[in-house]
């Protein structure tokens, strides 16, 4: 009977189209849920909003660039939060801006789970079955991501799909990807890391200029030259200002809620940057896939633990880091624990299936969701700069 079930789980976990299928579902589902509800006020203001919000807000930021608006003002009329993002992204947002809430929120939370499947599905490693088990770990935080209607599953996806381009040395699209991602979130610059490993670095560079001077350039279709510069120094302002709100589920809140440390969240993102970087030095371990993968799940968890603003939304690209660092690691008792832990306090933490004392006594206070990611990172890291030179392309030490 088990191996029967096992034999079940198996051939479902291989089938692409029960995996895509699901992924639509919860798309489908976290996009009509939220239409159907009433609004409601939030922090006590008189003044109702959806509950997706975010989604509104990017939407509101096409309307208000094309207006020649302030992008980075509160706008309490439309919305009850800050756009935070490039004014790239709101031109680009544009399509879904012109289409009636209803059709709209539906594609763009299908952008974001769709694109994370491609992105999966896309790496040259693993066979299906184990992409749909990469998929079916991350389901949960993707449906956490776009029940909040946020860029994160794109995010992730661009990541993932650079990676996977790079593999196959389609460089024009991997360049189009990361530089794509760096306009929507700026933390997207690190996945630049990447290009390190591959040959023909001079072309990766033009092209990366290419896009990088195209996307920017995009905000022009609809602003002057001198709202545009007016945009600019508003987004570094609002930056400036965001920068001192809050820990996040991150390194440096993990170090304040435990140890009471506080070295400046600059210090701490530096040493994260210098750290991340230390496994470059070992040249000759760059053929090897394993450790181009491995480098990749760094990469992924980096850009959330070491972001001061990580929220619960934001972990569907950590956990993509965590699961592929799984696949290709030792299944040993210290792995498996590690991973668990990434799974229950990361993924399950923030649902109903969660108990709420633990979660509001515990987890939130204590930074329990970014922990075991913190910790998975560490060893990572220990695993990349220990990594041995005869290691097979489909084994990792770590």
């Amino acid at each position: 009977m088990k191996q029967k079930v096992i034999n079940f789980f198996r051939v479902v976990l291989s089938q692409k189209k029960y995996i895509v299928a699901l992924y639509i579902l919860l798309a489908l589902f976290a996009s009509i849920q939220p239409l159907l509800l009433v609004p409601k006020t939030y922090n006590n203001s008189e003044q109702q909003y959806t509950k997706y919000n975010n989604y509104i807000i990017f939407k509101s930021s096409f309307h208000h660039l094309s207006e020649g608006k302030d992008l980075y003002a509160f706008h309490p009329e439309k919305h009850w939060d800050l756009y935070k993002y490039p004014p790239t992204f709101a031109a680009l947002f544009a399509p879904f801006a012109s289409l009636p809430d209803w059709l709209g929120l539906n594609l763009w939370n299908l952008l974001n789970a769709l694109l994370f499947v491609l992105a999966i599905y896309y790496l040259p490693v693993f066979n299906n079955t184990k992409k749909g088990l990469i998929l079916v770990i991350c389901m949960i935080e993707l449906m956490t991501s776009i029940q909040n209607h946020q860029s994160n599953g794109l995010m992730a996806a661009l990541i993932i799909l650079t990676f996977g381009l790079l593999e196959k040395k389609r460089y024009l699209l991997a360049t189009l990807c990361i530089v794509l991602s760096a306009y929507i979130k700026l933390f997207g610059v690190v996945g630049l890391v990447l290009f390190l490993f591959y040959p023909k670095k001079w072309k990766l560079a033009l092209y990366s200029a290419m896009w990088a001077l195209a996307l920017f350039a995009v905000p022009l279709l609809f602003v002057s030259v001198e709202q545009y510069n007016f945009l600019i120094h508003s987004y570094l302002n609002m930056l400036s200002n965001d920068h001192v709100e809050s820990y996040g589920y991150s390194v440096m809140g993990w170090l304040h809620s435990w140890f009471g440390i506080d070295f400046g969240k600059t210090v701490v993102v530096a040493l994260g940057a210098i750290a991340l970087l230390v496994p470059l030095c070992k040249i000759k371990c760059y053929a090897n896939q394993t450790f181009r993968i491995l480098m990749l799940a760094s990469i992924l968890i980096w850009v959330v633990i070491f972001n001061h603003k990580a929220e619960s939304p934001t972990f569907i690209i950590a956990m993509a880091g965590v699961a592929l660092w799984f696949m290709v690691s030792k299944k040993n008792i210290l792995n498996i624990t590690l991973f668990v832990c990434a799974f229950v306090f990361a993924s399950l933490s923030p649902t109903d299936i969660f108990p709420k004392y633990i979660r509001v006594h515990f987890v939130i206070p204590y930074c329990l969701k970014a922990v075991p990611c913190i910790f998975i990172w560490f060893k990572i890291m220990f695993g990349l700069i220990t990594f041995p030179r005869q290691t097979s392309q489909t084994t990792a030490t770590c």
